[in-house]
């Protein structure tokens, strides 16, 4: 079984700068935004918290027992591809998936079209490159693929076994 990848953040590496909010929001609209001159609000699927203890952005871990999509009485969300995603077509905004969701990285928002969705990360399924991952000038975000992290890690093991 191939587990699903997803990306993740180093806190002690966040600034807080919300470079990946503002990446993710290019990534997933089409129109024209500058920081400047924003006539609208943010649209992110990531989320950068700030807490007394530090800064790091929170965003969809794509379970692999997705309780989102368990919540989702439309079957909106669904796995497809090892990528937990949202069909904007038959989600009608409802907010079980948000409640749902242990980590908080579903919300409801406005797609492009101006109705009510459920947004989260869907991993730039469309891209070449996470654009989260792309723009953080700390490189504090990475993907992380469990399936690829546990072979080096067995790797490593057998390289450090003691010689008999």
């Amino acid at each position: 079984m191939k587990c699903n990848s997803f990306v993740i953040a180093d806190a002690k590496k966040c600034v807080g700068c919300k470079m990946c909010e503002m990446a993710c929001h290019k990534a997933h609209n089409s129109q024209e935004t500058t920081i400047g001159n924003m006539r609208k609000n943010l649209v992110s699927r990531i989320h950068v918290i700030k807490t007394n203890e530090g800064k790091a952005p929170v965003q969809c871990r794509h379970c692999e027992d997705a309780p989102c999509a368990k919540a989702c009485a439309l079957g909106a969300i669904r796995e497809e591809d090892n990528i937990i995603v949202v069909d904007e077509s038959k989600c009608v905004g409802c907010k079980l998936c948000t409640v749902a969701c242990p980590f908080g990285a579903i919300e409801i928002g406005k797609n492009e079209q101006g109705k009510n969705v459920a947004l989260k990360c869907d991993m730039c399924k469309a891209k070449d490159q996470q654009a989260c991952v792309k723009a953080c000038p700390k490189k504090a975000l990475r993907v992380f693929n469990v399936d690829e992290d546990k072979k080096s890690k067995n790797s490593i093991a057998v390289e450090n076994l003691p010689a008999i």
